[in-house]
């Protein structure tokens, strides 16, 4: 198969600009290869955008760039598009791509580019955001539009796609802006994978937890609260207080100290650690008795200042507090997405101050706290090394050894990792973990973060043995990364179906008529006492309509109580995972549902 983009130095180049400045590299070819999907996606973005405008001739676009689900265009027109429009667009685009444009760039002045685009304002707003002197533009028949790549040779390639969805979007992400119409899609290189991807999304339609969280009422959003913030019902808040309760243990058998810091600190203290300057716009603020503070966005600075509290010597060393930390961070309203991306939310967090001798066996011991916690919910997961940010502080000497400092950790225990260039935390480099769901889809999810710079702009020491003033490693770490989004994730990899140990109720407890009302509350009682959470299905409600109601909560185990129950102090069981029904005395049941929830342990 011949090439359809050239890699060279780590950067795809077309062919065409490969061929104009001579460079050689790795040929791409058209497979399913993160970098062949990358070209393949950005061409078939712009084909969409060529069939809207053949069927919407006075359509204007913005950007269409690839994203991780695929890609999307943002336009307008005079036209209302819906969802019932997507079939006639894949239809065009399928004829277009019969007639093989050959997909072709050419470079002009931005000062020729805004005189070609004058009547263009959707095209006059993408050149602010270009700070060149000149722009490409790429030709495909009569449609063109800027763009950096690359793309395609031909648009013949373009076969398998297939676009997903229709939605608003503000012009530039801001809600002050106009509000234009985005299309997603999807394209793979070939019928197999583009069926399969379509089938994964089926199932993660079912499996929505914002669908899932209405009907299991585990948590809701309301307008007049705001957008952005949670609130947690009472079967979400039992999932999570179990949850919480297990990594508690968890911390504390591993020398975890609990602390907790104040939920607004005053600007100037933001300003020390570099948050104010290189995170401050996605923090809120207000003002105290004439001074600033800022409500923290993360929990570093809290725990910086519990380590300050006193004078360490090297003995006490490593030091380790954590704290469950609600947060609140401003993200944009078009990125809000149910528990995933949400503005307060409560991390897992924790801070590990050590010694520079020390930092291999703390990684390696919180490498060993994720396998566990990981393995424990059925995720398979990889470990990336994210490397200095476009935006960070400390010196290149500093960021240097400290990400060296990680990659030695992993190399030495053979553990495997990737590099994800300039993806660390402003102030240190990280190792992500990003898992894998049932269904197969990647989340990123916990990190762990070494940071020599805010001990250092902290001015933290501790008393070497010599006396000597030494400055700590302060490694930063969340397993879970917060509840809310782990929790989301657990009731999509799940399905709402959750093992008994979190389940929000474990036992449905269903009496046959009111005489046995009292018993059902004397087991509810004695569940509680083994840490079980049940809930009496007692009303007025016909015996089976009872039993279709708890079973539609999911709830992993029905008991049936009548007349032989009460009388011999006993219970009709129906395990729902296990499709079983049996009958136990009530001291069995009760040992039982103590096993099972004391299955786990991190």
């Amino acid at each position: 198969m011949d090439a359809i983009a050239i890699k060279h130095n780590d950067e795809i180049i077309d062919l065409q600009t490969a061929k104009e400045i001579g460079f050689e590299g790795e040929q791409i070819h058209l497979d399913n290869s993160p970098e062949a999907l990358d070209v393949l996606r950005h061409s078939t973005a712009h084909l969409m955008a060529q069939a809207i405008k053949s069927l919407y001739p006075d359509a204007k676009f913005f950007v269409g760039p690839t994203v991780k689900e695929g890609f999307y265009y943002d336009f307008k027109t005079s036209e209302e598009i819906g969802e019932a429009d997507l079939k006639k667009i894949e239809k065009e685009m399928l004829n277009l791509a019969k007639k093989k444009f050959d997909i072709e760039k050419y470079t002009i002045t931005k000062e020729e580019a805004k005189e070609k685009f004058k009547d263009d304002e959707l095209k006059l707003a993408v050149m602010e955001r270009i700070h060149s002197e000149n722009v490409s533009i790429y030709k495909q028949g009569d449609f063109e539009d800027l763009c950096r790549g690359p793309h395609l040779p031909n648009v013949k390639h373009i076969r398998f796609f297939k676009l997903l969805k229709i939605a608003g979007a503000y012009l530039g992400g801001d809600s002050k802006n106009e509000m234009l119409t985005r299309i997603y899609g999807i394209a793979f290189a070939d019928k197999e994978s583009l069926q399969a991807h379509i089938t994964m999304l089926a199932e993660a339609e079912k499996r929505d937890h914002r669908k899932l969280g209405n009907e299991l009422k585990l948590f809701t959003f309301r307008e007049e609260v705001g957008a952005g913030f949670p609130i947690w019902l009472p079967n979400g808040a039992r999932l999570r207080s179990r949850l919480e309760s297990l990594l508690f243990k968890a911390h504390r058998k591993r020398g975890y100290e609990p602390v907790r810091g104040p939920e607004m600190l005053r600007s100037d203290l933001w300003m020390t650690s570099g948050h104010y300057q290189n995170y401050g716009e996605n923090m809120y603020f207000t003002n105290i008795d004439e001074l600033e503070f800022g409500v923290k966005p993360m929990n570093c600075v809290g725990h910086i200042k519990v380590y300050e509290d006193e004078l360490h010597s090297y003995r006490d060393l490593p030091i380790k507090y954590f704290e469950y930390g609600v947060v609140h961070r401003h993200e944009m309203t078009g990125a809000l997405h149910g528990l995933f991306r949400v503005r307060e939310f409560t991390q897992d967090d924790a801070h590990i101050f050590c010694r520079a001798d020390q930092i291999e066996e703390q990684i390696i011991e919180i490498v060993d706290f994720i396998d566990k916690i990981m393995s424990t919910f059925g995720f398979e997961y990889k470990m990336m090394i994210s490397t200095r940010p476009e935006k960070a502080v400390g010196s290149d000497e500093v960021w240097e050894v400290s990400t060296n400092a990680l990659k030695s950790a992993m190399d030495k225990n053979s553990l495997i990792y990737e590099i994800d260039e300039g993806g660390g935390a402003f102030y240190g480099p990280k190792i992500d973990i990003k898992i894998l769901d049932a269904i197969g889809r990647e989340w990123q999810c916990g990190t762990v973060q070494l940071d020599f710079n805010l001990p250092e702009r902290f001015e933290l020491q501790y008393n070497a043995e010599n006396n000597d003033k030494i400055q700590p490693v302060m490694i930063h770490r969340a397993i879970l990364g917060s509840f809310e989004r782990f929790i989301g994730i657990l009731t999509e990899h799940y399905a709402g179906e959750f093992p008994m140990f979190i389940a929000p109720t474990q036992v449905a407890i269903i009496p046959i008529a009111d005489s046995h009302k009292e018993y059902a509350k004397e087991l509810s009682d004695k569940l509680i006492d083994i840490g079980a959470d049940s809930e009496i299905y007692g009303k007025n409600d016909s015996l089976n309509k009872r039993i279709r109601t708890a079973e539609k909560s999911r709830v992993p185990m029905l008991v049936i109580i009548g007349d032989e129950e009460v009388e011999g102090k006993s219970v009709a069981v129906r395990d729902r995972r296990m499709r079983e029904q049996y009958n136990l005395s009530e001291e069995d049941f009760l040992k039982m549902i103590q096993t099972k929830i004391n299955e786990v342990n991190f």
